[in-house]
């Protein structure tokens, strides 16, 4: 129970700091798909360059029993990622915001993030229920 309430504090922590950072703001995104501001791009790539150097650190790793963490590699596939690409950069641009900050923009009050939120919802539903009908 412990672990929950300190992922609970992690993400209202980490939730402030997308309000605060402006990182969830429309015009913010706006800007970034007009190419009218580094903001976004400077936080997009800190972020690219955070994760390889943790994803990095993480397989130098052990785990509690002394074996090496393994990291599944993704399966090779540029159409794949395209298509999820196009499909998910439409999303942003038409909702005005990524996934992630969904839930800071709900608590911080922004109610028609609400019709984002459930369009989030059904897009995951409808990738699960098509999943394995996909090419690999």
């Amino acid at each position: 129970m412990k672990y929950y309430i300190a992922y609970l504090g992690l993400g209202i922590l980490f939730g402030i700091t997308l309000i605060k950072s402006e990182v969830a703001s429309w015009f913010r995104i706006y800007e970034m798909f007009q190419f009218d501001s580094f903001h976004m791009y400077g936080v997009i790539g800190s972020a690219v360059v955070l994760g390889i150097i943790a994803t990095f650190l993480l397989k130098k790793q052990k785990d509690v029993k002394g074996q090496s963490i393994t990291i599944k590699n993704k399966p090779k596939g540029f159409k794949n990622y395209l298509i999820g690409g196009i499909i998910f950069g439409l999303g942003w641009a038409l909702g005005g915001a990524c996934p992630g900050p969904i839930y800071a923009l709900l608590g911080s009050g922004l109610l028609s993030i609400v019709i984002l939120f459930l369009g989030a919802l059904l897009g995951a539903f409808t990738y699960g229920v098509i999943k394995n009908k996909l090419p690999h």
